[in-house]
């Protein structure tokens, strides 16, 4: 049973907009520092306001979440008792088994992102859209990392465009985005025809390269001088994407992320603290992790088809 532990949400001894007034007064002194060190020549202030050029992409997952975002998105299925507890039980050992391996086997990514395209075909895309707005409320809203969102306020106070890019299905991406005031999302792109799901993809996951190639298009549509913009992650995966831009950030990094942002000298922040980092610091398959947390959105609807 303790596997199944996340069931229960967790208890804070502050609510969510009191740590990020913290975080933001935090950010807020810093700056005030970097001020003072620019008058004497050091580094610049970043991010720098009215550059129209620049923007932010933030990863979602373990980035500016804890956790994945189709996980969270999992149990408000389950509480809508789309699905059966051994179902639950499945998708929990595979969550943890993820996190645990560290690493991703292409096959298996295969046929989970199969069989989850296969049962969520002819279902209405405005059905996820509306479940995923009343899950953010009920599950994500409370694990938006803090500190990662006063970094996003502090491009969008700059004047900046800021992105969240995931492989989670872009529907998903976007009602998380619009909830933080974000521009938008760059996600996985599943092939709808009038407003029903096919079960193809346009493409591929939204993963490792694809995210590159996601922002360096969106930054051409949108004229942006990718030496200016700012991209966060926390998984090695993401590499390619934080390698694109001027200002990389390695944000609660796991293992290779770390060794590759130091050699690179890339920034580094870490929002996990004491007992909460020992948890959620395992290196963790960010692609494989949301498509099988899609593995049972699709199963909760399949269950509900019948």
């Amino acid at each position: 049973m303790a596997a199944l532990g996340w069931l229960t949400p967790r208890r804070r001894s502050a609510t969510a907009r009191s740590v990020l007034a913290g975080e933001a007064a935090a950010e807020a002194a810093r700056k005030t520092q970097d001020t003072s060190v620019v008058a004497g020549g050091g580094e610049p202030e970043f991010p720098v306001r009215g550059d129209a050029q620049a923007a932010a992409f933030f990863d979602l997952d373990n980035t500016v979440m804890q956790g994945a975002a189709l996980f969270h998105y999992g149990r408000g299925l389950y509480k809508r008792k789309f699905f059966e507890t051994r179902d639950l039980a499945k998708f929990a050992w595979q969550q943890a088994w993820f996190r645990l391996a560290g690493f991703e086997d292409p096959d298996h990514m295969q046929d989970v992102r199969e069989s989850a395209l296969s049962i969520v075909k002819g279902h209405r895309v405005a059905e996820l859209q509306s479940i995923g707005e009343e899950i953010y409320d009920e599950y994500m809203a409370e694990r938006i990392w803090p500190g990662t969102r006063a970094l996003a306020q502090a491009h969008l106070d700059a004047g900046q465009k800021v992105w969240l890019v995931t492989a989670a299905p872009v529907e998903i991406a976007q009602v998380i985005a619009r909830r933080l005031g974000l521009t938008g999302a760059l996600g996985t792109v599943a092939e709808s025809v009038a407003g029903v799901y096919t079960g193809k993809l346009v493409g591929e996951p939204l993963h490792g390269p694809a995210k590159a190639e996601a922002v360096r298009a969106l930054a051409t549509a949108e004229g942006l001088d990718l030496s200016r913009c700012a991209a966060y992650s926390d998984s090695h995966n993401d590499i390619p994407m934080l390698s694109l831009v001027g200002h990389p950030y390695a944000i609660n990094p796991d293992s290779k992320l770390r060794r590759h942002a130091r050699e690179k000298d890339w920034r580094l922040r870490d929002y996990r603290t004491g007992r909460k980092a020992a948890k959620v610091g395992i290196p963790a398959a960010a692609g494989v992790g949301a498509v099988a947390g899609g593995t049972a959105a699709a199963i909760a609807l399949h269950r509900r088809r019948r």
